[in-house]
């Protein structure tokens, strides 16, 4: 539902993409984890666990790239190396047999069981890919405001609150209650639904009106250039 109304709220350029992108990957992550315990459409339990996880695995990046796009500070080799890491894992998930060998429903989420040593590698590239993501949009939102540009800083602002959003508590179980650890994926893209709110509600609505505001005078009007 956010991605259709952001298609058909906003003019779709490279931002806009980027948001619609990552609220889809995680639409289908959520549907592919209903489905696993249902199985539905056809597909068997195992089929929606790798579209899930292959689903997930380009959230990182997808974020990453949001954050430079939105900075207009493109950094395309770090871009290609996120989004090359993520490819590498997502065919590992789809192809592998031995990437992922079950599942658990519980009353909350779903226990994904995955190869020890492919689990480990994943976290790890997951959650410093996403502390990349908030340092660099913390980053270049204090650049904005000191260049004047108050809106894109606000978008980059809501950008590092969305993502901590559903990191912060993420965390708090894990130290609440370590046995939650083995549900991380399922428990994380839970509390991710509030990063799809931040993004709707504060990350394109302050991206747009940067588009349009400039630094201006305190009159409100374009300071004119000095010849």
């Amino acid at each position: 539902g956010a991605a259709i109304y952001t298609i058909w709220r906003y003019k779709l350029d490279h931002v806009t993409r980027l948001v619609v992108l990552i609220l889809l990957c995680l639409a289908i992550f959520q549907l592919a984890e209903y489905n696993v315990c249902e199985i539905a459409w056809g597909l068997d339990s195992a089929t929606w666990s790798r579209i899930g996880y292959v689903a997930i695995t380009f959230l990182p990046p997808l974020g990453i790239h949001l954050v430079l796009a939105l900075a207009r500070r493109m950094n395309w080799l770090i871009v290609a190396a996120g989004y090359g890491l993520a490819t590498a894992f997502a065919l590992y998930f789809a192809l592998a047999t031995v990437g992922i060998t079950g599942h658990q429903c519980t009353g909350n989420y779903v226990i994904f069981q995955v190869a020890p040593m492919a689990s480990m590698a994943h976290s790890y590239y997951y959650w410093i890919l996403l502390l990349i993501g908030v340092g660099t949009a913390v980053y270049y939102a204090r650049q904005a405001r000191l260049a004047g540009k108050v809106y894109t800083g606000r978008a980059l602002d809501a950008f590092a609150i969305g993502y901590l959003s559903f990191m912060a508590p993420t965390t708090v179980a894990i130290y609440v209650m370590p046995e939650t650890m083995a549900g991380i994926p399922s428990i994380m893209c839970g509390f991710a639904v509030m990063l799809a709110i931040v993004l709707v509600g504060g990350v394109l609505p302050n991206y747009r009106k940067s588009l349009t505001k400039t630094k201006s005078s305190p009159h409100g009007r374009k300071r004119p250039k000095r010849r």
